[in-house]
C-alpha cells in the first residue's frame, strides 16, 4: 500500500514513516502543510493520505477535502490532538476515512490503514460512535457559514498573513483576497482581526 504522510512536525513525521514502513507500508511522499500535500497527492496517487489537522497554509480537513474531490481512490486518515465531535464531523463531512488522536497514533494508526482499506470507518477509542451514527444518518448536520475558500481565507488570516499574502498564496488579485475577508467578517459577525482569530482556533483551523 502507498502512503502518502502530511504533517508540519518533522520529527512526529519521521517517527510515523518508521512506524508504517515497518510494519509493511510503503512510504511514496512526505509534506509539510496542506497545499503541498495535495500536490504530491495528486502527481503520486498515493492508496492513503494521512494528513495532520493542525497544518499551516491548509488544514488537514480542507485537505481531506481537496483529496477527496481529486482522487477518488485515494482514502484519508487524520491525525489530530482533538476529540470533540464538532472536529470528527466535520472531517467525516470533509470524505475522512479514519480519524486518529495523536496520543494513540503508535497503537491506532496501523489499524486505522487496514480497516479504512477494508472501506470502514475509523475512529480512535474514546470518541463517540454517535458522532458516527449522526454523520451516516445525515442528522445534527449544520450547514457551514462559510464556503471552502472562505475558510482558506480565514486560516490564512489567523496564520497572521496579510491581505497581499493571502492574495499571493491562494494565487488571486488583492481586491479578491480583500472581498473573501470582507465577507466573512460580515458572514460571523466579526469586525476585528483578534476576533477571527479565535473563531480560527475554535474551529480548528489553527491551534492556539
Amino acid at each position: 500500500m502507498k502512503i502518502l504522510l502530511a504533517d508540519d512536525h518533522t520529527m512526529f513525521r519521521e517517527s510515523l514513516k518508521t512506524l508504517l514502513e515497518r510494519e509493511g507500508f510503503e512510504v511514496v511522499g512526505e509534506a509539510s502543510d496542506g497545499r503541498e500535500a495535495i500536490r504530491l497527492a495528486r502527481r503520486l496517487s498515493p492508496d492513503m493520505a494521512i494528513v495532520d489537522l493542525g497544518m499551516p497554509i491548509l488544514n488537514g480537513i480542507g485537505t481531506a477535502r481537496e483529496i477527496h474531490k481529486r482522487l477518488l481512490n485515494t482514502r484519508t486518515i487524520l491525525l489530530t490532538m482533538f476529540e470533540e465531535e464538532a472536529y470528527v464531523l466535520g472531517a467525516l463531512q470533509a470524505g475522512v476515512r479514519g480519524y486518529v488522536l495523536k496520543a494513540q497514533a503508535a497503537g491506532d494508526l496501523v489499524r486505522a490503514i487496514n480497516e479504512v482499506s477494508r472501506g470502514s470507518i475509523y475512529l480512535s477509542p474514546g470518541i463517540s460512535r454517535a458522532v458516527v451514527d449522526a454523520y451516516l444518518n445525515k442528522t445534527n448536520f449544520k450547514e457551514d457559514p462559510l464556503t471552502e475558500r472562505e475558510l482558506q481565507v480565514l486560516q490564512l488570516i489567523a496564520e497572521g498573513k496579510s491581505t497581499k499574502e493571502v492574495a499571493q498564496i491562494l494565487g488571486v488579485s488583492f481586491k479578491t483576497a480583500e472581498s473573501h475577508r470582507m465577507r466573512i467578517m460580515s458572514k460571523l459577525d466579526i469586525h476585528n482581526a483578534a476576533g477571527l482569530v479565535r473563531y480560527a482556533i475554535r474551529r480548528g483551523l489553527v491551534q492556539a
